[in-house]
């Protein structure tokens, strides 16, 4: 596996990063790519997440902590320069074999350092039955990318307050509770966090592609759309019906719609769930013009939706969307 350098070393924003996957997927002709980043601290949310539902903005910007949405699926993420993010591309379409390839090797680098990790879920790495790593992925056509964190060490009041609610008590709880379901790689080996990335590139990588100026002018060029209000919040639309539910092995998914008549006008399906496939023309379209029926939803809609949402069910779906568990909006 190849390792992307960057001709030089600079403290660049989350999205840079981002932008420099894309590159690399777009723009490079090898199989398998691999780097490491560290950010300032910023919570990133999934492509399908509502940042009003997600991220507390108040606390955000009283503590400079950086706010971005990325284009894997996924629940949100804070990260600071104390944990370390892996980007993964491969010349590969087929995302779940990528991720599950990608996950594998991450689980036996730890091995080899001692640490009893394992797989585990949808997309978690765990040691001792807690969490020190999550990824996410998706697909642009002939490449497939996955990235994640890894743990080393974190700031917990800030991981734990950038995504809940103001509550001074809240955060403080949530300080606890949190801790006792993640794992800082720090507690479980004996070396820094630079002789870690170290370990993994010389185990993971057997070759490395210094970027030149050029292509760092092109990923700066594309980091430009992760920084526009339309990226941004261009999935946060008003709806007047919401039905939310979590299925187990697919995420929580939050529907909403706007009808007429209970005929779906418009429909966006917003969540932590991974998308594998065409949600626009395979589901979404399907459901316009179409009648808020159990009936009328299952026969507009294909016979496999897992495809398109990982482990997604239709029947689980159709349930959740025709409900009669609601939340209106106002």
């Amino acid at each position: 596996m190849v390792y992307i350098a960057l001709p030089k070393e600079e403290n660049r924003r989350l999205v840079f990063y981002l932008a420099m996957e894309e590159y690399v997927a777009r723009y490079m002709d090898e199989d398998d790519c691999f780097f490491m980043w560290q950010s300032a601290p910023t919570v990133i949310f999934g492509r399908n997440q509502l940042i009003e539902n997600e991220v507390n903005m108040d606390y955000c910007r009283a503590h400079g902590i950086q706010t971005y949405r990325r284009k894997s699926g996924g629940g949100c993420v804070y990260s600071d320069r104390s944990n370390v993010m892996f980007s993964y591309i491969a010349k590969d379409e087929r995302v779940n074999f990528t991720f599950n390839r990608y996950i594998n090797m991450l689980v036996l680098v730890l091995h080899r350092l001692g640490v009893d990790a394992q797989a585990s879920g949808r997309n978690d790495i765990l040691i001792g039955g807690r969490k020190v790593s999550g990824n996410a992925f998706y697909h642009i056509p002939g490449r497939s990318i996955v990235h994640g964190t890894m743990l080393y060490d974190t700031n917990m009041e800030h991981m734990v307050g950038s995504i809940t609610p103001s509550n001074e008590k809240l955060i403080s709880k949530g300080v606890q509770s949190v801790r006792q379901h993640i794992a800082l790689l720090k507690d479980h080996i004996d070396i820094t966090i630079d002789e870690f990335k170290a370990f993994v590139r010389q185990n993971l990588c057997d070759r490395e592609i210094t970027l030149d100026d050029e292509a760092v002018r092109k990923i700066e060029e594309i980091e430009q759309e992760y920084l526009t209000d339309s990226f941004i919040y261009g999935n946060n639309p008003r709806y007047s019906l919401v039905r939310k539910g979590r299925i187990e092995g697919v995420g929580e998914l939050e529907i909403r719609m706007e009808l007429k008549n209970n005929v779906i006008k418009e429909a966006n399906i917003m969540g932590d769930y991974f998308l594998v496939g065409d949600i626009d023309n395979r589901i979404l379209q399907p459901l316009h013009n179409v009648a808020l029926t159990e009936e009328a939803v299952t026969d507009a809609l294909p016979e496999r939706l897992d495809d398109i949402i990982l482990n997604l069910r239709k029947e689980d779906f159709v349930r959740l969307i025709t409900s009669n568990e609601t939340i209106i909006q106002p």
